[in-house]
């Protein structure tokens, strides 16, 4: 792993680039973060993801913000004074307009890495980066040729910026794992972005997994370790028919 940064239109982002063993050059991806930001339990994922294969680029999407200490979700998520301070210093200022438009500097940076393989990339997020995997799919959709989204809120809302009224200009294959009982992505959502990627006939599949919002981090109060690796079971393969045919 390196750290590296990526100039941005709104200033420096720094970023974690995870390479694997062996030879280069490999395919990319693209990893987004959840809400509680850049700390070991995320990283983690960009590493083992790596492993599977690939150049993997985990940006700090909170740099707006300055530097900050790894947070506890299980302190900050749970107590709603430290929440909402959270919320008004991280995520108001990581709005998906602002990281679309860090993205196309995150892709401009990936494609003149020497040991990166030429061509459309892949993306996955969680829970917040789960809703910019996909508005990333139909933002860049000469870029992106596959995308999963774990967890992921806000994908199919009444709201201007919803990541289905961009499902026309997907082409990337899309995954989407959804949590039981989760407020951030309902059954209504569901459905809606079924039907939205349907009728723009993505190449997609959407699925509920038995775990709460925010199981795949293992620093997450709702962590369930047997759905994480279900997770993996989905992720590699999904990739890996893409971006390694």
């Amino acid at each position: 792993m390196k750290t590296v940064e990526i100039k941005t239109r709104d200033g420096v982002c720094a970023a974690y680039a995870y390479t694997p063993e062996g030879r280069t050059p490999w395919p990319a991806a693209l990893m987004f973060m959840d809400g509680p930001g850049m700390r070991p339990a995320i990283q983690e994922l960009a590493e083992r993801l790596s492993r599977a294969g690939y150049y993997v680029l985990l940006p700090d999407l909170f740099y707006r913000s300055g530097p900050y200490a790894p947070v506890d979700p299980k302190v900050v998520f749970t107590d709603p004074v430290l929440r909402e301070q959270h919320r008004e210093r991280f995520m108001d200022l990581a709005k998906p307009a602002a990281v679309m438009s860090d993205t196309a500097a995150f892709l401009d940076f990936l494609e003149t890495q020497p040991e990166v393989k030429p061509g459309p990339i892949g993306v996955v997020g969680y829970c917040m980066g789960g809703r910019l995997a996909l508005l990333a799919a139909g933002t860049y959709p000469d870029r992106i040729a596959v995308m999963a989204s774990y967890h992921g809120g806000g994908l199919a809302v009444e709201a201007p910026s919803s990541p289905h009224l961009l499902a026309s200009r997907i082409k990337a294959k899309v995954y989407v794992a959804g949590a039981i009982e989760d407020k951030n992505f309902t059954d209504e959502q569901k459905a809606a972005l079924e039907a939205a990627l349907t009728e723009a006939r993505v190449d997609h599949r959407i699925e509920t997994y038995q775990a709460k919002h925010g199981w795949v981090p293992r620093d997450k109060p709702v962590h369930n370790p047997a759905e994480a690796e279900h997770h993996w079971r989905t992720l590699i393969p999904l990739f890996d028919g893409v971006l390694k045919p």
